[in-house]
């Protein structure tokens, strides 16, 4: 079994810069091929020489220090060992949840006694004579050196982000596979949070197959346009998508407080002419225009844009929403894109003398987001479903004639990453075995 999940599961160990960029080298390579083996290190890194050397307290009681038996050490701090007491008076089991309360905490304890029992475990006894036993296995995990916490984010969030432009090769898995085999599942799973988009092919070409592939993770996000939604020409039209016209490079839904993370389009009707779609990964083209330009990269990361979208569908709805074009985390690097022309308001509360930069600064993002060397295309068929990144990925759409018949029909849904990790960490444990 291990052979088999070794050849086929992608990359999951992240290089240290946590971005790589798809050369133009790998393009003959399938983006779904890989190997376990870093998971695999990963397990035996927190697994082998889990026995205790040795104990003590440190800093007058404040810290305790272990030493394992592989010669290396961890310092744990006392109010984090009694916040964490797993004993079931602090701790809760049956829902892995905490019952000490944060104001019967001593952020000041330190402790009374320590020993080492068996080798395998620490138990602790408090001033107030309450006893504390905690597993090594379950410290060396938490242990609060950097590489520890580090290898502990990989494990519970899979941050790798491989980049690419139009030298995209689109992973691609059948749809019955995902549906029914957990290792493909996984597959997928891993694959859309690294790489940002997954095509699944050979569902049946009618509506509800989304409905099936949201059971397969959990559940579907609700909005106002539904649980699911039809993309087709429509006769007055409550959304730009229900036309035959272009649709220009857009996430869905930056209206919202909390935008859905994941995007399905499934095809059911394809048109003979037109109708082509386009993907471009926001996170890239965000890199290069910090790059390119720093100061229009500010102006967008800083400047909050109005969002609106008023209408009557699944019920009536009037929304208002103040976005930044792309989102940053503490190290400037982009972890979403709020990008909607359709639905950015006329209204826009800023000062009048920044409004003509930043049209400029969008201005330059968008000329990014269309050149030749950032933009992927490709035309979905009946039975195909492409999933993707809404908060990474940009999508849009070539324009198809008009008829008086619906000649292209896409059935859409939406997924929270929410829902996507929690699948994505559950088929882990079971396909590699992982506590």
């Amino acid at each position: 079994m291990w052979r088999v999940v070794a050849n086929t599961l992608p990359r999951a160990k992240v290089p240290r810069s946590r971005v790589c960029c798809l050369q133009p080298a790998q393009k003959g390579r399938s983006l779904l091929a890989g190997t376990t083996a870093p998971l695999v290190r990963a397990t035996q890194s927190l697994s082998m020489n889990l026995g205790i050397q040795k104990v003590e307290a440190l800093d007058t009681g404040h810290f305790i220090r272990v030493e394992w038996e592989d010669g290396s050490e961890s310092r744990y701090p006392c109010v984090w060992l009694r916040d964490n007491c797993q004993c079931p008076q602090c701790f809760l089991r049956s829902a892995k949840a905490r019952r000490l309360l944060i104001e019967d905490l001593d952020v000041n304890i330190v402790v009374k006694e320590v020993a080492v029992a068996d080798r395998r475990k620490i138990s602790i006894t408090w001033p107030d004579e309450h006893a504390s036993e905690y597993e090594a296995e379950w410290l060396k995990k938490r242990c609060f050196s950097e590489e520890a916490r580090a290898e502990m984010r990989e494990n519970l969030f899979l941050p790798e982000c491989q980049h690419w432009g139009s030298d995209l090769q689109l992973p691609k898995l059948p749809f019955e596979e995902v549906m029914y085999n957990d290792e493909s599942t996984y597959k997928w799973l891993c694959t859309l949070k690294r790489l940002g988009i997954v095509l699944l092919t050979g569902a049946a070409a009618r509506q509800g197959e989304l409905v099936k592939l949201g059971h397969r993770i959990g559940f579907l996000r609700l909005t106002f346009y539904g649980p699911t939604w039809q993309v087709q020409d429509k006769a007055d039209a409550n959304n730009v998508a229900y036309t035959t016209g272009k649709l220009c490079f857009h996430t869905d839904y930056p209206v919202l407080q909390h935008p859905p993370g994941v995007q399905f389009l499934h095809c059911i009707k394809q048109t003979a002419a037109g109708g082509e779609s386009q993907v471009v990964d926001g996170f890239h083209v965000s890199r290069m225009l910090k790059k390119q330009n720093p100061q229009a990269y500010q102006i967008l990361t800083s400047t909050a844009v109005d969002y609106t979208d008023i209408g009557v569908d699944f019920c009536d709805f009037a929304v208002q929403c103040k976005q930044r074009i792309i989102d940053v985390d503490s190290r400037g690097e982009a972890v979403r894109i709020n990008y909607n022309n359709a639905t950015r308001d006329t209204v826009f509360d800023i000062p009048a003398e920044k409004v003509r930069p930043f049209y400029a600064a969008l201005k330059e993002f968008d000329d990014l987001l269309n050149s030749a060397e950032h933009k992927f295309t490709y035309k979905l068929k009946p039975g195909d479903i492409v999933t993707f990144d809404n908060w990474r990925v940009l999508h849009g759409r070539q324009s198809f004639p008009s008829d008086s018949e619906v000649t292209r029909h896409l059935e859409g849904a939406y997924a929270d990453w929410d829902v996507v990790m929690s699948r994505l960490r559950l088929l882990r444990k079971r396909v590699l075995h992982r506590d």
